[in-house]
């Protein structure tokens, strides 16, 4: 693989509050822990480092994008031709009934800190993992609570200067929002509001919550949780419709597991990457597996849900490298 030019990385290594890691092996980067090299990866901890760092690599003409903490990315095996740059301020501050959070924040962080402060709406998400830029990004959710409902406004940087959205501006709907639409807008910080709450009885959902889901998803698994995104029901074809039984729909909702348990997902296997035993919509990694076995597994899943209930199965995970991939 080739390198960043020399010129570029030395500017980058003179931005002061920015770590540089040339070469970084993307596997240690992301939770399925799969991934070829980058010519760079850059952490920015401040909103300064990360601005000078971000007009450097947009005014090189050079390949680059940025990532969060990797939980919900799928990496090619061959890597990525370009730099990665990541923000990861983490800073959490309360006011009354408000969090401040910066985007590199860990979500589970923000949610031990509302509970904390007594401050209710957002502790069924508790065990969801990743940085706060990426569930705004993603709209991440569980259990009947998404982000978007605390999100009161939303700092961002454009390559050109610092803006701000309210909540209505950011186009949030279900595992979306507008920022997944312009690539070039990059989440600095939040300002969520919260209800009032019982201390004690939301740090105790919380932990009920985290129990649950760490049965389903351990810490220590090599995935990226659910990896299909769950279905509005009134927007399912009609041949998806007429299968799914009254009791699967959940608030409106259709999981995709119950397609993918249909269709026989569960314990499938291609290489090293296995869907689970116990959740047909958990595709993991056993130590062994490459990018290139989980995009096969990917592939026969979706060709079989599209010919048993012409539904198209759309992933949670982003993408990087593929442009590179033979």
């Amino acid at each position: 693989m080739m390198t960043l030019p020399p010129e570029v990385q030395r500017r980058l290594s003179e931005v002061a509050g920015l770590r540089v890691l040339p070469g970084a092996e993307l596997r240690h980067h992301t939770r399925f822990r799969l991934g070829g090299p980058c010519w760079l990866l850059a952490d920015a901890e401040a909103p300064q480092a990360f601005e000078a760092a971000y007009r450097i690599l947009a005014g090189s003409q050079l390949r680059w994008t940025s990532i969060g903490r990797g939980t919900n990315l799928i990496v090619s095996d061959e890597g990525y031709s370009g730099a990665i740059l990541r923000y990861s301020a983490h800073s959490l501050e309360t006011d009354e009934d408000t969090v401040i959070v910066d985007a590199g924040a860990e979500l589970n962080d923000l949610i031990d800190f509302a509970n904390a402060h007594s401050l209710a709406g957002m502790e069924a998400m508790a065990g969801i993992p990743g940085w706060v830029g990426a569930a705004i990004y993603g709209n991440a959710g569980a259990y009947g609570q998404s982000i978007n409902q605390r999100v009161e406004s939303v700092r961002y940087f454009d390559g050109g200067s610092v803006g701000e959205w309210s909540n209505e501006e950011c186009g949030f709907r279900y595992r979306h929002s507008r920022f997944k639409e312009d690539k070039r807008l990059q989440i600095l910080s939040a300002r969520l509001r919260f209800q009032r709450g019982e201390q004690a009885a939301l740090e105790g959902k919380s932990a009920q919550i985290r129990a649950t889901r760490d049965a389903k998803f351990p810490p220590a698994m090599a995935c990226a949780g659910s990896i299909f995104k769950n279905y509005l029901w009134k927007e399912l074809p009609e041949q998806a419709r007429a299968a799914v039984p009254p009791d699967r729909i959940i608030e409106g909702k259709v999981p995709a597991g119950w397609f993918l348990e249909q269709i026989g997902a569960k314990g499938m296997q291609v290489g090293g990457i296995r869907v689970a035993d116990y959740h047909a919509n958990l595709i993991y990694n056993t130590g062994s597996g490459t990018t290139a076995d989980l995009i096969a597994l990917l592939t026969t899943l979706k060709t079989r849900a599209r010919h048993e209930f012409n539904l198209s199965l759309e992933e949670e995970v982003q993408y990087v490298g593929f442009e590179d991939a033979s």
